[in-house]
């Protein structure tokens, strides 16, 4: 809003200026006004010489011929209304004819009339008042000529003061504006405005000749107005002129000006208001635009603010540059993402390349131990077979007896073969695969199981969905169905339940064959999951587990290009399963 105090001082001065240009252009109409009223006046001054001359050359009143001259002085003040009367003197100032019925032979003691006869010369009085009628007037003096150009008499025009304003009534004028016209002495003798109440009064008490009257001057009328004089000089009299305008014209015709320079200035105002206003809420919203961007941005969205319509060069470049920054910071996100993304992919490579590690040094330290292990067995069960073997031959068993040996022969080949399994798993090399039907390794396991796990009072089902054979070793798929089954009944039996469900369950997934233990037990903690096919590993209380089984079907169903794992069921229980590829059909 600075801006407008110079235009506020630029309206001030003006308004002075205004007010300085409207007073001279109303000294000037003042005085243009006053000579055109001194020229009326002059101009019916002259008339009345004109009628003057005529009356004075006319023989009866070069005569003096009473009653002729009564008539023709009554006829004539008819027609001039501004007269008051139309007398006929003697020299010696009696009176032979009047235009109005008076008493004649009296003397008018007039002594400037006087002064006609003895000069010869037309004359004016000063101020009177009417014997008669009591108005104010003034004589004007014509000598009268008999036939040897003599003095014979003096003819006197009354002029009616009170009605000589009716000669300026063509004059327009401003309002409140009066005409003057003053003697040399001040005193009023005409006035357009209350021509009873000032005629005859003075208006100044330094009288100065008409002739010397400024042509333009300010005062204060005898009303107390205050108003712009033009004087003009009325050399017949002699008498002053003076037109005045009153200041308020000044004023009214600056107000007219002012109000107009103010509904232009409103006008301007408002415009520049509304289009500060348009301009600053472009700007507004231009700014807001920017804030929701930075805030956006600020809130972690890098994505470049769109490119809206700018109102100036510079917010157009300032656009520019933030849609710019806003790139520039996306893009660096990006290369920090994929840069964050691939150290992540590096760390995790890099610790399952060590949990690679320790595992393959666990398994190493097992297999040197299951080496030991198997072999230090291996022999014992070699004898067991073999007394076997000589007990089969002899011919003093009863069949009852040949069938317990047969199935104490059977368990012995199957932990021959768990202990040449276990061999194996040590030297990380997997016996030759053949198809493997799981629903005969399942029917195995449950002839092997089912005894003990009656006598936990734990129901064991299967569900056998799938009949594709997979290429795997016999024994080793027996012996990873056969741990699920264990941890499964122990499961169980730690959660001291009266009655417990496993539930053994065959089916094809797409190109697999997948095999599901199911139990009703407690469960797998979370905190253990990811521990349950590192070697050693357990959660049975010491003597009961060694933390080998899970670790060994890990490395048997790898072997085979299968996967195992573990997951949670709708018993509350936990499901380890497996899947193997299946064999393609003969």
């Amino acid at each position: 809003m600075i801006f407008l105090v110079p235009l506020a001082a630029a309206v001030v001065w003006s308004a002075i200026q205004t007010v300085h240009e409207r007073e001279a252009e109303v000294e000037a109409q003042a005085e243009s006004i006053a000579a055109t009223s001194a020229a009326y006046l002059n101009q019916y001054l002259d008339g009345l010489n004109s009628l003057a001359k005529a009356l004075s050359t006319h023989p009866d009143v070069r005569a003096l011929r009473e009653p002729e001259c009564n008539r023709l002085l009554a006829d004539m003040l008819k027609d001039q209304p501004l007269l008051l009367n139309v007398l006929l003197l003697g020299p010696d100032g009696v009176i032979h004819a009047s235009a109005v019925p008076l008493k004649l032979r009296d003397t008018l003691h007039l002594q400037d009339l006087l002064k006609v006869a003895s000069t010869g010369r037309p004359v004016v009085s000063d101020l009177t008042f009417g014997r008669t009628s009591g108005r104010p007037s003034v004589a004007l003096g014509y000598p009268v000529l008999d036939v040897d150009g003599k003095i014979s008499g003096v003819l006197a025009l009354a002029v009616n003061l009170s009605r000589l304003q009716e000669v300026f009534a063509s004059i327009p004028l401003p309002p409140g504006s009066v005409i003057t016209l003053t003697d040399r002495s001040g005193r009023v003798l005409a006035r357009s405005l209350e021509p009873e109440r000032f005629i005859g009064s003075r208006i100044t008490t330094t009288p100065v000749e008409p002739k010397n009257a400024p042509a333009m001057s300010r005062s204060a009328g005898p009303d107390g107005v205050e108003r712009f004089y033009g004087n003009a000089a009325i050399d017949r009299g002699p008498w002053l002129l003076s037109v005045g305008i009153p200041h308020s014209v000044v004023l009214a015709r600056v107000r007219a000006l002012w109000i107009r320079n103010v509904a232009l200035l409103s006008l301007l105002l408002g415009g520049t208001l509304v289009i500060l206003v348009w301009f600053g809420d472009g700007l507004a919203r231009q700014l807001n635009r920017l804030r929701s961007a930075s805030e956006r941005i600020a809130g972690g969205d890098l994505t470049p603010p769109m490119r809206g319509r700018a109102s100036s060069r510079e917010f157009e470049q300032l656009q520019d540059a933030f849609i710019t920054m806003a790139g520039n910071l996306r893009d660096t996100r990006d290369a920090l993402d994929r840069q964050v993304e691939q150290e992540r992919k590096m760390r995790e490579m890099l610790q399952s390349l060590q949990r690679q590690v320790v595992r393959q040094e666990r398994l190493t330290a097992v297999g040197l131990l299951v080496s030991g292990v198997a072999h230090e067995l291996n022999n014992p069960l070699q004898a067991i077979l073999g007394t076997l073997e000589l007990l089969e031959r002899s011919p003093n068993l009863t069949p009852e007896a040949l069938e317990e040996v047969a199935f104490i022969k059977t368990q012995s080949g199957r932990a021959r073969d768990i202990i040449r399994n276990l061999s194996r798993f040590s030297s990380q090399q997997s016996g030759p695969p053949a198809p493997v039907d799981l629903r005969e390794v399942i029917d195995e396991i449950v002839q092997l199981r089912k005894r003990n796990l009656e006598n936990a009072s734990i129901v064991l089902t299967t569900e056998c969905a799938a009949a594709r054979t997979v290429y795997a070793n016999f024994t080793e798929l027996e012996q990873v169905i056969l741990n699920f089954v264990i941890n499964a009944h122990q499961s169980i039996e730690e959660a001291e339940r009266p009655r417990g469900r496993i539930l053994i369950r065959l089916l094809d997934t797409g190109k697999r064959v997948r095999v599901e233990v199911q139990d009703d037990g407690p469960g797998v903690s979370p905190a253990d999951e990811a521990k349950l096919f590192q070697p050693f590993f357990t959660t049975k209380p010491v003597g009961k587990g060694t933390g080998l089984g899970l670790s060994v079907s890990y490395g048997i169903i790898d072997s085979y290009g299968g996967t195992i794992g573990h997951a949670g069921n709708d018993w509350g229980g936990a499901t380890f399963f497996f899947e193997l590829p299946a064999a393609p059909a003969s």
